[in-house]
């Protein structure tokens, strides 16, 4: 599958200093890439009132992508209590 990130994605992953955070996000792109569909990746769920947003979940941590056109564009992540503040 095709990856790209938005560029509020790609400042917060800058500024986040837990590198244990960062792990958990460069695996679930790895998945994200290796996967066929989105069926392939696991914790994986539609956002209900939205056509193309999606999210990841790894442990307390959720990742917030859009998907359009076999292409997985990475929006946010935080923890559960505030990821739904920013994204969609």
């Amino acid at each position: 599958m095709k990856v790209e990130f938005l560029k509020d994605f790609e400042k917060q992953l800058k500024k986040e200093k837990s590198a244990a955070i960062k792990n958990n996000i460069y695996k679930v792109v790895q998945k994200v890439i290796a996967a066929s569909s989105l069926s392939d990746i696991s914790n994986c769920k539609k956002l209900e009132g939205h056509k193309t947003a999606f999210r990841i979940k790894s442990g307390d941590l959720r990742i917030g992508f859009f998907f359009e056109y076999e292409t997985v564009v990475f929006a946010a992540f935080d923890f559960r209590k505030d990821i739904y503040k920013k994204f969609p």
